[in-house]
């Protein structure tokens, strides 16, 4: 018994530590590539290989953080306290706008694994692309999907987000802060939203209330999606 949790304790602990290292590389260089979910994976990865650890028993330590994100989604209350008078003020556009942007992300996911004839359980899993990490991770739980496949999704997105937002926004000519943050906050969370704060003080905190927006929506229309399916 005291084995078993000192080897939880361990793989939790590198977990943390790898992260925080990639973190503070991130911190330094600003780079999308090198988002600290996506390259602490890698070295994760490398780690397991090299040292031939069985992902079984590294998992005993990862399923721990994974099941620690969950309730980790109440934080998402904070930005929508913290701009409640916008969300008041501009409730239509803001709303209309996550909307689009929700429907759209669906329509593409269902649109792209009905002509390449993808599984519906990695279809399942797409569908929460868009939203932070630990809200995707249950969304997913909800539809019985493969929770890896969607970290993996919601790394990419996000990656893929912070880097061509703001060629986005310039060759679009969208003038509006919160029209900026709005669509970055909503196509690719946490990651884009690290570059929207980058762009600015107002399209940061747009964006970061379409986090928790979007998160909200996606988990009801998930939440109904699953009684139909």
């Amino acid at each position: 018994m005291f084995k078993e949790i000192s080897t939880i304790l361990f793989y939790i602990i590198i977990t943390i530590l790898i992260y925080i290292i990639c973190n503070k590389l991130y911190m330094k260089f600003k780079l999308s590539l090198l988002n600290p979910v996506l390259i602490s994976s890698i070295f994760i990865i490398i780690l397991l290989i090299v040292f031939k650890i069985p992902y079984s028993d590294y998992n005993k330590g990862g399923a721990v953080i994974t099941n620690v994100l969950g309730p980790l989604v109440v934080i998402l209350a904070i930005p929508l306290y913290k701009n409640r008078y916008d969300l008041i003020k501009n409730f239509i556009p803001i709303i209309g706008g996550v909307s689009a942007g929700i429907f759209t992300s669906f329509v593409t996911v269902i649109g792209l694994c009905k002509i390449f004839n993808i599984d519906n359980s990695i279809m399942f899993s797409l569908f929460a692309k868009s939203i932070t990490t630990p809200m995707a991770v249950e969304a997913t739980k909800i539809l019985e999907g493969k929770e890896a496949i969607t970290i993996i999704a919601v790394v990419f997105t996000g990656i893929l987000g912070a880097g061509i937002a703001p060629i986005v926004v310039k060759y679009g000519k969208i003038k509006s802060d919160i029209a900026k943050g709005i669509g970055i906050g909503t196509s690719s969370h946490a990651v884009g939203t690290s570059k929207a704060v980058e762009m600015g003080e107002e399209i940061g905190a747009a964006s970061g209330l379409a986090i928790a927006v979007t998160g909200i929506i996606t988990i009801l229309i998930i939440i109904i999606l699953n009684n139909f399916i």
